[in-house]
């Protein structure tokens, strides 16, 4: 019986942030309601947070599926470049960067809400989800290691987060239409222009250190 419970509470669950998802999906982070999505899912509105904790953990729940699909996204953009040489590394970051923002064009609201979404009363945000969002960081960093063999892990970690944050920053503007509108394709070689200069600089700065310049 008591396996039957908590096998239909998964259910409800999982209904529940299916339904959440489709909301904000259709409409962004102000779309969500907890009625409306309690309806959908099946479920009184009571019931909600005997399923979850709070309109908080259901938002980071959705983000947990959209940084899954994410991560495979940039796993399968990587994975169609091997890394045998610089030029290698360098066109990798070029796929994970474009396949980043084709993610964020075709996933707009929920890729959204990943940035967008304030936790209630300044809680911090859960190690669970926290941890999901650094795996995005792996996707630079074996490149990066190649452009720089000669550099401690600590500084290939905070590359690769610089240069995700920079491409992060470019994509926003882009896909948000922000200041002025971008068409994709300029966008794209925008993105692709700004990772191969910073690899460029990244080389030039190893081969300096190499002749002890």
């Amino acid at each position: 019986m008591g396996f039957k419970t908590a096998d239909r509470r998964e259910r409800q669950r999982e209904a529940l942030i299916r339904a959440a998802e489709s909301a904000i999906e259709l409409g962004g982070l102000r779309n969500l309601k907890a009625r409306e999505i309690a309806d959908a899912a099946g479920c009184a509105l009571g019931a909600i947070y005997n399923l979850v904790e709070d309109m908080d953990e259901i938002v980071l729940r959705v983000g947990m599926r959209t940084l899954a699909r994410l991560d495979d996204a940039l796993s399968k953009a990587a994975q169609r470049r091997r890394l045998n040489s610089t030029a290698d590394a360098v066109e990798r970051l070029i796929r994970i960067a474009i396949e980043y923002c084709r993610f964020a064009a075709a996933n707009k609201n929920l890729w959204r809400t990943l940035f967008e979404h304030q936790m209630t009363n300044d809680k911090p945000v859960p190690t669970w989800f926290v941890d999901e969002q650094m795996r995005l960081f792996e996707h630079p960093s074996a490149p990066l290691r190649l452009l720089m063999s000669e550099a401690e892990e600590r500084d290939v970690a905070m590359m690769s987060r610089t240069l995700f944050a920079a491409v992060h920053g470019i994509v926003l503007f882009g896909v948000e239409e922000r200041m002025i509108s971008v068409q994709r394709p300029l966008l794209e070689k925008s993105i692709a222009d700004f990772v191969r200069l910073n690899c460029d600089g990244l080389l030039q700065r190893r081969h300096s250190s190499q002749r002890g310049e």
